[in-house]
Protein backbone atom coordinates (compact mmCIF):
# COMPACT_ATOMS: atom_id res chain seq x y z
CA UNK A 1 0.00 0.00 0.00
CA UNK A 2 1.23 3.38 -0.65
CA UNK A 3 2.36 5.83 1.34
CA UNK A 4 0.53 9.29 1.69
CA UNK A 5 3.24 11.34 0.56
CA UNK A 6 3.59 8.72 -2.23
CA UNK A 7 -0.33 9.24 -3.06
CA UNK A 8 0.43 12.88 -3.05
CA UNK A 9 3.35 13.04 -5.55
CA UNK A 10 1.12 10.41 -7.68
CA UNK A 11 -2.01 13.51 -7.77
CA UNK A 12 0.57 16.21 -8.66
CA UNK A 13 -0.46 18.17 -11.52
CA UNK A 14 1.59 21.28 -12.57
CA UNK A 15 -1.54 23.63 -12.92
CA UNK A 16 -0.66 23.50 -9.00
CA UNK A 17 2.56 25.88 -10.71
CA UNK A 18 0.81 28.83 -10.91
CA UNK A 19 0.12 28.92 -6.90
CA UNK A 20 3.36 28.06 -5.84
CA UNK A 21 4.95 31.53 -5.49
CA UNK A 22 7.84 31.04 -4.61
CA UNK A 23 8.77 28.02 -7.25
CA UNK A 24 8.03 30.35 -9.93
CA UNK A 25 10.38 33.28 -8.84
CA UNK A 26 13.07 30.87 -8.41
CA UNK A 27 12.22 29.51 -11.96
CA UNK A 28 12.57 33.08 -13.29
CA UNK A 29 15.52 33.61 -11.38
CA UNK A 30 17.20 30.85 -12.82
CA UNK A 31 15.85 31.39 -16.60
CA UNK A 32 17.40 35.18 -15.55
CA UNK A 33 20.85 33.92 -15.25
CA UNK A 34 21.03 31.60 -17.61
CA UNK A 35 20.09 34.21 -20.11
CA UNK A 36 22.99 36.34 -18.86
CA UNK A 37 25.67 33.54 -19.33
CA UNK A 38 24.18 33.30 -23.41
CA UNK A 39 24.69 36.43 -23.80
CA UNK A 40 28.39 36.48 -22.37
CA UNK A 41 29.06 34.37 -24.59
CA UNK A 42 29.13 36.72 -27.70
CA UNK A 43 31.10 38.80 -26.21
CA UNK A 44 34.59 38.65 -27.53
CA UNK A 45 38.09 38.64 -25.92
CA UNK A 46 39.46 41.94 -26.71
CA UNK A 47 42.24 41.94 -29.66
CA UNK A 48 41.12 39.33 -31.70
CA UNK A 49 41.17 39.12 -35.59
CA UNK A 50 37.13 37.51 -36.15
CA UNK A 51 37.94 36.43 -39.57
CA UNK A 52 41.21 34.31 -38.59
CA UNK A 53 39.11 32.73 -35.94
CA UNK A 54 36.02 31.72 -37.16
CA UNK A 55 38.95 29.94 -40.38
CA UNK A 56 40.70 28.73 -37.40
CA UNK A 57 37.49 26.38 -35.79
CA UNK A 58 36.30 25.53 -39.02
CA UNK A 59 39.25 23.56 -39.53
CA UNK A 60 39.15 22.33 -35.74
CA UNK A 61 35.98 20.44 -35.83
CA UNK A 62 37.20 17.37 -35.42
CA UNK A 63 38.65 17.98 -32.40
CA UNK A 64 38.41 21.16 -30.03
CA UNK A 65 36.15 22.68 -31.88
CA UNK A 66 33.43 19.85 -31.90
CA UNK A 67 33.21 18.94 -28.55
CA UNK A 68 34.44 21.73 -26.55
CA UNK A 69 32.67 23.98 -28.28
CA UNK A 70 29.60 22.69 -27.69
CA UNK A 71 30.13 22.24 -23.92
CA UNK A 72 30.88 26.32 -24.04
CA UNK A 73 27.80 26.85 -25.64
CA UNK A 74 29.93 28.28 -28.92
CA UNK A 75 31.50 30.84 -27.00
CA UNK A 76 35.12 29.17 -27.75
CA UNK A 77 34.04 29.19 -31.18
CA UNK A 78 33.42 32.67 -31.16
CA UNK A 79 36.27 33.48 -28.45
CA UNK A 80 33.73 34.97 -26.14
CA UNK A 81 34.29 36.05 -22.01
CA UNK A 82 33.45 32.26 -21.21
CA UNK A 83 35.21 30.61 -23.47
CA UNK A 84 36.68 28.34 -21.03
CA UNK A 85 33.08 28.15 -19.75
CA UNK A 86 32.74 26.33 -16.15
CA UNK A 87 34.89 23.18 -17.41
CA UNK A 88 38.16 24.06 -14.93
CA UNK A 89 35.92 24.22 -12.06
CA UNK A 90 34.32 20.78 -12.74
CA UNK A 91 37.65 19.55 -13.35
CA UNK A 92 39.05 21.32 -9.42
CA UNK A 93 35.50 19.48 -8.13
CA UNK A 94 36.56 15.82 -9.42
CA UNK A 95 40.31 16.44 -8.40
CA UNK A 96 39.25 17.46 -4.87
CA UNK A 97 36.86 14.72 -4.48
CA UNK A 98 39.54 12.42 -5.60
CA UNK A 99 41.87 13.86 -3.48
CA UNK A 100 39.04 13.80 -0.57
CA UNK A 101 39.19 10.01 -0.90
CA UNK A 102 43.01 9.72 -1.00
CA UNK A 103 44.00 11.84 1.64
CA UNK A 104 43.33 11.64 4.98
CA UNK A 105 43.73 15.51 6.22
CA UNK A 106 40.95 16.58 3.56
CA UNK A 107 38.38 13.03 4.12
CA UNK A 108 38.82 14.56 7.88
CA UNK A 109 37.61 17.62 7.04
CA UNK A 110 34.62 16.47 4.80
CA UNK A 111 33.72 14.65 8.21
CA UNK A 112 33.35 18.27 9.97
CA UNK A 113 30.45 19.07 8.36
CA UNK A 114 29.14 22.43 7.63
CA UNK A 115 32.29 23.94 8.06
CA UNK A 116 34.03 21.31 6.56
CA UNK A 117 32.62 21.43 3.44
CA UNK A 118 32.77 25.22 3.55
CA UNK A 119 36.72 24.72 2.97
CA UNK A 120 36.44 22.19 0.76
CA UNK A 121 34.59 24.56 -1.65
CA UNK A 122 37.06 27.42 -0.92
CA UNK A 123 40.14 24.88 -1.90
CA UNK A 124 37.87 23.87 -5.21
CA UNK A 125 37.19 27.46 -6.09
CA UNK A 126 41.18 28.10 -5.38
CA UNK A 127 42.01 24.49 -8.02
CA UNK A 128 39.54 26.48 -10.56
CA UNK A 129 41.43 29.95 -10.32
CA UNK A 130 44.92 27.49 -10.87
CA UNK A 131 43.48 25.94 -13.53
CA UNK A 132 41.79 28.70 -15.20
CA UNK A 133 45.05 30.65 -15.62
CA UNK A 134 47.27 27.33 -17.24
CA UNK A 135 44.46 27.07 -20.02
CA UNK A 136 44.29 30.51 -20.47
CA UNK A 137 47.81 31.33 -21.06
CA UNK A 138 48.09 28.49 -23.09
CA UNK A 139 44.51 29.93 -25.04
CA UNK A 140 46.69 33.36 -25.40
CA UNK A 141 49.51 31.68 -26.93
CA UNK A 142 47.57 29.69 -29.17
CA UNK A 143 45.78 32.49 -30.51
CA UNK A 144 49.21 34.17 -31.39
CA UNK A 145 51.05 31.29 -33.12
CA UNK A 146 47.82 30.85 -34.95
CA UNK A 147 47.82 34.85 -36.43
CA UNK A 148 44.37 35.41 -34.66
CA UNK A 149 46.06 38.36 -32.46
CA UNK A 150 45.47 42.06 -33.88
CA UNK A 151 48.58 42.88 -31.50
CA UNK A 152 50.72 39.95 -29.87
CA UNK A 153 52.59 40.83 -26.79
CA UNK A 154 52.39 40.34 -23.56
CA UNK A 155 49.62 42.90 -22.87
CA UNK A 156 47.61 40.56 -25.38
CA UNK A 157 48.24 37.75 -23.06
CA UNK A 158 47.50 39.64 -20.13
CA UNK A 159 44.04 40.55 -21.78
CA UNK A 160 43.04 37.23 -22.61
CA UNK A 161 44.20 35.47 -19.75
CA UNK A 162 42.45 38.08 -17.41
CA UNK A 163 39.25 38.05 -19.89
CA UNK A 164 38.82 34.51 -19.67
CA UNK A 165 39.48 33.68 -15.61
CA UNK A 166 37.23 36.40 -14.66
CA UNK A 167 34.36 34.76 -17.14
CA UNK A 168 35.11 31.59 -15.23
CA UNK A 169 35.05 32.77 -12.10
CA UNK A 170 31.93 35.04 -12.73
CA UNK A 171 30.14 31.54 -14.35
CA UNK A 172 31.12 29.36 -10.76
CA UNK A 173 29.26 32.25 -8.55
CA UNK A 174 26.22 32.17 -11.27
CA UNK A 175 26.00 28.51 -10.70
CA UNK A 176 26.55 29.07 -7.32
CA UNK A 177 23.57 31.75 -7.06
CA UNK A 178 21.59 29.29 -9.30
CA UNK A 179 21.96 26.01 -7.23
CA UNK A 180 21.01 28.74 -3.52
CA UNK A 181 18.25 31.13 -5.28
CA UNK A 182 17.17 28.98 -7.98
CA UNK A 183 15.76 25.61 -9.46
CA UNK A 184 18.54 23.01 -9.78
CA UNK A 185 22.20 22.41 -10.14
CA UNK A 186 23.42 25.94 -11.24
CA UNK A 187 26.83 24.35 -12.86
CA UNK A 188 24.66 21.52 -14.70
CA UNK A 189 22.42 23.75 -15.93
CA UNK A 190 25.00 25.78 -17.46
CA UNK A 191 26.49 23.22 -18.98
CA UNK A 192 23.31 22.02 -19.87
CA UNK A 193 21.98 25.24 -21.32
CA UNK A 194 25.41 25.61 -23.52
CA UNK A 195 24.57 22.05 -25.33
CA UNK A 196 21.13 23.07 -26.02
CA UNK A 197 21.88 26.15 -27.50
CA UNK A 198 24.55 24.66 -30.17
CA UNK A 199 22.21 21.37 -30.92
CA UNK A 200 19.61 23.92 -33.56
CA UNK A 201 22.48 24.92 -35.22
CA UNK A 202 23.99 21.50 -35.97
CA UNK A 203 20.71 20.03 -36.51
CA UNK A 204 20.29 23.00 -39.45
CA UNK A 205 23.34 21.85 -41.20
CA UNK A 206 22.33 17.98 -40.85
CA UNK A 207 19.32 18.48 -42.98
CA UNK A 208 21.15 20.95 -44.98
CA UNK A 209 23.24 17.81 -46.02
CA UNK A 210 20.15 15.51 -46.49
CA UNK A 211 18.42 17.90 -48.79
CA UNK A 212 21.77 18.43 -51.03
CA UNK A 213 21.95 14.89 -51.31
CA UNK A 214 25.37 14.37 -49.24
CA UNK A 215 23.24 12.14 -46.38
CA UNK A 216 20.32 10.26 -47.71
CA UNK A 217 16.92 10.21 -45.84
CA UNK A 218 17.19 6.60 -44.77
CA UNK A 219 20.43 7.26 -42.87
CA UNK A 220 18.94 10.73 -41.42
CA UNK A 221 15.75 8.73 -40.37
CA UNK A 222 17.69 5.97 -38.80
CA UNK A 223 20.12 8.74 -36.68
CA UNK A 224 16.85 10.72 -35.60
CA UNK A 225 15.52 6.93 -34.26
CA UNK A 226 18.85 6.42 -32.75
CA UNK A 227 18.68 9.65 -30.85
CA UNK A 228 15.36 8.96 -28.85
CA UNK A 229 16.07 5.08 -28.32
CA UNK A 230 19.17 6.15 -26.98
CA UNK A 231 17.68 8.78 -24.68
CA UNK A 232 15.04 6.51 -23.83
CA UNK A 233 17.85 3.85 -22.80
CA UNK A 234 19.88 6.54 -20.83
CA UNK A 235 16.51 7.26 -19.17
CA UNK A 236 15.71 3.80 -17.92
CA UNK A 237 19.81 2.99 -16.54
CA UNK A 238 19.73 6.04 -14.93
CA UNK A 239 16.13 5.46 -12.86
CA UNK A 240 17.63 1.43 -12.50
CA UNK A 241 18.26 0.56 -8.60
CA UNK A 242 19.30 -2.51 -6.98
CA UNK A 243 17.69 -2.30 -4.02
CA UNK A 244 19.40 -3.85 -0.71
CA UNK A 245 17.54 -5.00 2.16
CA UNK A 246 17.93 -3.20 5.44
CA UNK A 247 16.34 -5.00 9.03
CA UNK A 248 16.33 -2.94 12.04
CA UNK A 249 15.61 -5.25 15.25
CA UNK A 250 13.38 -4.74 17.62
CA UNK A 251 13.86 -1.46 20.22
CA UNK A 252 13.02 -0.68 23.48
CA UNK A 253 12.22 3.31 24.54
CA UNK A 254 11.49 3.61 28.08
CA UNK A 255 8.58 2.08 28.51
CA UNK A 256 7.47 1.36 25.10
CA UNK A 257 8.50 -1.65 22.44
CA UNK A 258 9.36 -0.60 19.19
CA UNK A 259 9.13 -3.97 16.45
CA UNK A 260 11.85 -4.23 14.21
CA UNK A 261 11.64 -2.15 10.76
CA UNK A 262 12.71 -3.03 7.44
CA UNK A 263 13.64 -0.64 4.65
CA UNK A 264 16.18 -0.41 1.61
CA UNK A 265 19.20 0.63 0.59
CA UNK A 266 19.24 1.83 -2.65
CA UNK A 267 22.64 1.42 -5.14
CA UNK A 268 22.14 2.82 -9.09
CA UNK A 269 23.62 1.14 -11.83
CA UNK A 270 25.40 4.21 -12.64
CA UNK A 271 26.54 5.65 -8.86
CA UNK A 272 29.57 7.79 -11.17
CA UNK A 273 27.01 9.55 -13.31
CA UNK A 274 28.71 11.12 -16.40
CA UNK A 275 32.14 11.21 -14.39
CA UNK A 276 34.17 8.90 -15.98
CA UNK A 277 32.70 9.72 -19.53
CA UNK A 278 34.06 13.39 -18.72
CA UNK A 279 37.24 12.14 -17.58
CA UNK A 280 38.24 9.47 -20.51
CA UNK A 281 36.88 12.20 -22.97
CA UNK A 282 39.26 14.67 -21.91
CA UNK A 283 42.25 12.59 -21.49
CA UNK A 284 41.92 11.24 -25.21
CA UNK A 285 41.19 14.68 -26.39
CA UNK A 286 44.35 16.01 -25.32
CA UNK A 287 46.70 15.12 -27.90
CA UNK A 288 44.26 16.64 -30.74
CA UNK A 289 43.73 19.71 -28.54
CA UNK A 290 47.39 20.17 -28.05
CA UNK A 291 47.92 19.24 -32.17
CA UNK A 292 45.17 21.89 -33.24
CA UNK A 293 46.11 24.61 -31.12
CA UNK A 294 49.55 24.21 -31.99
CA UNK A 295 48.90 24.85 -35.79
CA UNK A 296 49.52 20.84 -36.14
CA UNK A 297 53.52 21.75 -35.67
CA UNK A 298 53.84 18.27 -33.66
CA UNK A 299 57.00 16.15 -34.16
CA UNK A 300 56.70 12.20 -35.16
CA UNK A 301 55.81 10.85 -31.84
CA UNK A 302 52.78 13.18 -31.45
CA UNK A 303 51.97 12.21 -35.23
CA UNK A 304 51.94 8.56 -34.53
CA UNK A 305 49.57 9.18 -31.64
CA UNK A 306 47.44 11.39 -33.36
CA UNK A 307 47.45 8.43 -36.08
CA UNK A 308 46.34 5.93 -34.01
CA UNK A 309 44.44 7.41 -31.09
CA UNK A 310 42.72 10.01 -33.25
CA UNK A 311 38.74 10.38 -33.15
CA UNK A 312 36.84 7.49 -34.60
CA UNK A 313 40.32 5.08 -34.95
CA UNK A 314 40.12 1.94 -33.80
CA UNK A 315 42.25 2.16 -30.97
CA UNK A 316 40.34 5.29 -29.83
CA UNK A 317 37.63 3.56 -29.37
CA UNK A 318 39.18 0.99 -27.38
CA UNK A 319 40.88 3.10 -25.33
CA UNK A 320 37.69 5.17 -24.64
CA UNK A 321 36.14 2.35 -23.70
CA UNK A 322 38.70 1.01 -21.24
CA UNK A 323 38.98 4.19 -19.37
CA UNK A 324 35.05 4.25 -19.16
CA UNK A 325 35.28 0.89 -17.25
CA UNK A 326 38.15 2.08 -15.04
CA UNK A 327 37.12 5.35 -14.08
CA UNK A 328 33.30 3.45 -13.72
CA UNK A 329 35.17 1.59 -11.12
CA UNK A 330 37.73 4.41 -9.63
CA UNK A 331 35.23 7.27 -9.12
CA UNK A 332 32.33 4.78 -7.61
CA UNK A 333 34.59 3.15 -4.92
CA UNK A 334 36.87 6.35 -3.55
CA UNK A 335 33.89 8.76 -4.28
CA UNK A 336 30.55 7.76 -4.80
CA UNK A 337 29.86 4.95 -2.64
CA UNK A 338 32.28 4.32 0.05
CA UNK A 339 31.56 0.73 1.32
CA UNK A 340 33.31 1.19 4.61
CA UNK A 341 31.67 4.38 5.30
CA UNK A 342 28.11 3.02 4.98
CA UNK A 343 29.01 -0.55 6.53
CA UNK A 344 30.23 1.72 9.62
CA UNK A 345 26.84 4.11 9.75
CA UNK A 346 24.73 1.00 9.49
CA UNK A 347 25.96 -0.47 12.25
CA UNK A 348 26.02 2.12 14.34
CA UNK A 349 22.46 2.60 13.66
CA UNK A 350 21.96 -0.76 14.40
CA UNK A 351 20.93 -1.83 11.28
CA UNK A 352 22.00 -4.79 9.22
CA UNK A 353 21.67 -6.60 6.17
CA UNK A 354 19.68 -10.23 6.82
CA UNK A 355 22.43 -13.31 6.99
CA UNK A 356 24.90 -10.82 6.97
CA UNK A 357 26.83 -10.09 10.07
CA UNK A 358 27.79 -6.13 11.05
CA UNK A 359 30.98 -4.73 10.18
CA UNK A 360 33.38 -6.22 8.35
CA UNK A 361 31.28 -8.45 6.67
CA UNK A 362 28.74 -6.29 5.43
CA UNK A 363 31.70 -4.33 3.95
CA UNK A 364 32.56 -6.88 1.72
CA UNK A 365 28.93 -8.02 0.93
CA UNK A 366 28.40 -4.42 -0.08
CA UNK A 367 31.70 -4.50 -2.12
CA UNK A 368 30.92 -7.68 -3.72
CA UNK A 369 27.24 -6.52 -4.82
CA UNK A 370 28.67 -2.63 -5.93
CA UNK A 371 31.12 -4.81 -8.22
CA UNK A 372 28.98 -6.65 -10.01
CA UNK A 373 26.69 -3.72 -10.40
CA UNK A 374 29.22 -1.88 -12.04
CA UNK A 375 29.18 -4.64 -14.67
CA UNK A 376 26.33 -3.51 -16.07
CA UNK A 377 26.78 0.18 -15.28
CA UNK A 378 30.35 0.85 -16.99
CA UNK A 379 29.24 -1.32 -19.95
CA UNK A 380 26.38 1.22 -20.01
CA UNK A 381 28.08 3.82 -20.12
CA UNK A 382 31.13 2.53 -22.28
CA UNK A 383 27.89 1.78 -24.80
CA UNK A 384 26.14 5.09 -25.07
CA UNK A 385 29.10 7.20 -25.36
CA UNK A 386 30.94 4.62 -28.24
CA UNK A 387 27.57 4.43 -30.28
CA UNK A 388 27.65 8.19 -31.24
CA UNK A 389 31.20 7.66 -32.07
CA UNK A 390 30.84 5.01 -34.59
CA UNK A 391 28.09 6.56 -35.91
CA UNK A 392 29.36 9.88 -36.62
CA UNK A 393 32.34 8.29 -38.26
CA UNK A 394 30.63 5.76 -40.37
CA UNK A 395 27.50 8.09 -41.79
CA UNK A 396 29.83 11.45 -41.91
CA UNK A 397 27.26 13.25 -39.23
CA UNK A 398 28.52 16.99 -39.74
CA UNK A 399 27.92 17.76 -36.36
CA UNK A 400 29.32 16.27 -32.72
CA UNK A 401 26.76 14.01 -31.61
CA UNK A 402 28.18 12.68 -28.42
CA UNK A 403 27.11 10.38 -25.73
CA UNK A 404 28.40 12.58 -22.64
CA UNK A 405 26.29 15.59 -24.47
CA UNK A 406 22.97 13.06 -24.16
CA UNK A 407 23.63 11.48 -20.82
CA UNK A 408 24.55 15.13 -19.69
CA UNK A 409 20.87 16.61 -21.18
CA UNK A 410 19.09 13.57 -19.59
CA UNK A 411 20.54 13.37 -16.22
CA UNK A 412 20.13 17.37 -15.71
CA UNK A 413 16.67 17.33 -17.00
CA UNK A 414 15.50 14.62 -14.83
CA UNK A 415 16.88 16.47 -11.83
CA UNK A 416 15.69 19.50 -12.38
CA UNK A 417 12.35 17.86 -12.90
CA UNK A 418 12.76 16.09 -9.56
CA UNK A 419 13.44 19.08 -8.07
CA UNK A 420 10.22 20.77 -9.23
CA UNK A 421 8.22 17.99 -8.42
CA UNK A 422 9.54 18.26 -4.77
CA UNK A 423 9.32 22.31 -4.60
CA UNK A 424 5.00 21.07 -5.62
CA UNK A 425 5.38 18.40 -3.08
CA UNK A 426 6.21 20.65 -0.46
CA UNK A 427 3.39 23.61 -1.21
CA UNK A 428 0.80 20.63 -1.70
CA UNK A 429 1.72 19.87 1.59
CA UNK A 430 1.21 23.51 2.91
CA UNK A 431 -2.08 23.87 1.66
CA UNK A 432 -3.03 20.55 3.09
CA UNK A 433 -1.83 21.62 6.77
CA UNK A 434 -3.50 25.13 6.02
CA UNK A 435 -6.93 23.35 5.53
CA UNK A 436 -6.83 20.89 8.11
CA UNK A 437 -8.40 21.08 11.45
CA UNK A 438 -5.84 19.83 13.57
CA UNK A 439 -5.95 22.38 16.02
CA UNK A 440 -7.54 22.04 19.61
CA UNK A 441 -10.95 23.61 19.88
CA UNK A 442 -11.49 26.70 21.61
CA UNK A 443 -13.09 27.50 24.62
CA UNK A 444 -16.32 29.76 25.04
CA UNK A 445 -15.32 33.45 24.44
CA UNK A 446 -11.68 32.48 23.35
CA UNK A 447 -10.29 34.46 20.65
CA UNK A 448 -9.55 32.89 17.61
CA UNK A 449 -5.80 32.40 16.85
CA UNK A 450 -3.94 34.48 14.25
CA UNK A 451 -3.31 32.47 11.23
CA UNK A 452 0.00 33.19 10.03
CA UNK A 453 0.95 33.39 6.20
CA UNK A 454 2.40 29.93 4.55
CA UNK A 455 5.57 29.93 2.81
CA UNK A 456 4.64 29.96 -0.89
Amino acid sequence: MASAAEQMAANLSWGQLGRATELRSRIWFTIGLLIIYRLGTYIPVPGIDGGALRTFMEQAQAGIGGILSMFTGGALGRMGVFALGIMPYISASIIVQLLTAMVPSLEQLKKEGEQGRKKINQYTRYGTVVLALFQAYGIALSLEAGGMAHDPGWFFRAAVIITLVGGTMFLMWLGEQITARGIGNGISLIIYVGILAEIPGHLAQFFAQGRSGAISTPVILGIIALVIVVMAFVVFMERALRKIRIQYPRRQVGMKIYDGQSSHLPLKVNPAGVIPAIFASSLLLLPVTISTFSGNQTGPVMSTILAYFGPGQPLYLLFFAAMIIFFSYFYTQNVAFKSDDVAENLKNQGGFIPGIRPGKRTEEYLDYVVNRVLVIGSLYLALVCLLPEVVRDWFSVPFYFGGTSVLIIVSVTMDTINQVQSHLLAHQYEALIERSQLRGKRKAGEPKPRRLPARR
